[in-house]
């Protein structure tokens, strides 16, 4: 099995490559196009601000190399801001920046009194879903402020929700060959790592 993790400057992409390599996979670091569209499985990770984590990628075809995988039905995850990207916009500071566009809703400010979500929370798992199979109600590693709070409707999907401080936001995503987290799961220990190898066993 051979999953490329997507490397466009991220600052999370070795933590990623490890966890991954972890799963039994053979991990390659790459923004080679060719490489990550033919790989079995691609790993979006990200860091940091949205619309830096999209120049990043339009730096390196990461649009046109996920639409291409997702067009073949090979399955791609998302992290962190990984997983926001793939929505339609993010507004940060008052500034919107467009997204890909491949989920519907919008990446904005959590509504809770501590920001940011820094730590260890449960999550309610969809119903059906593969990622959370065996680690129903195991906690994750989250670190953000900005989540997608109010998602549009995409038939099909399976939402993955969590709540901090009274707000409530979506902690995962499963739509055919996408998938994403909002949490880390390179850093979520034996939870994580199951979650890792659960997307892993669908490549």
């Amino acid at each position: 099995m051979k999953i490329a993790v997507l490397d466009y400057g991220s600052g999370n992409v070795h933590s990623a490559t490890r966890a991954v390599a972890a799963a039994g996979a053979d991990v390659s670091l790459t923004s080679d196009f060719d490489a990550c569209v033919e790989a079995d499985g691609l790993v979006v990770p990200g860091v940091g601000a949205f619309a830096a984590c999209m120049a990043g990628l339009e730096a390196v075809d990461g649009g046109r190399i996920i639409r291409a995988r997702l067009d073949l039905g090979r399955p791609v995850l998302g992290i962190c801001v990984g997983h926001q990207v793939l929505f339609d916009e993010g507004v940060e500071h008052g500034v919107t920046a467009p997204g890909l566009g491949l989920l519907p809703g919008v990446v904005e400010r959590l509504q809770a009194p501590v920001l940011p979500h820094m730590g260890w929370n449960t999550v309610s798992a969809a119903d059906g879903s593969v990622l959370f199979s065996g680690i129903e109600g195991e906690r994750f590693y989250f670190v953000h402020s900005y989540g997608v709070r109010r998602p549009g409707k995409a038939p099909g999907a399976k939402l993955t929700w969590a709540e901090h401080g009274g707000d409530r936001f979506v902690a995962a995503v499963e739509y055919g060959p996408l998938s994403s987290t909002q949490f880390h799961p390179e850093k979520s220990g034996k939870a994580g790592a199951k979650l890792l190898q659960n997307w892993a066993a669908t490549l």
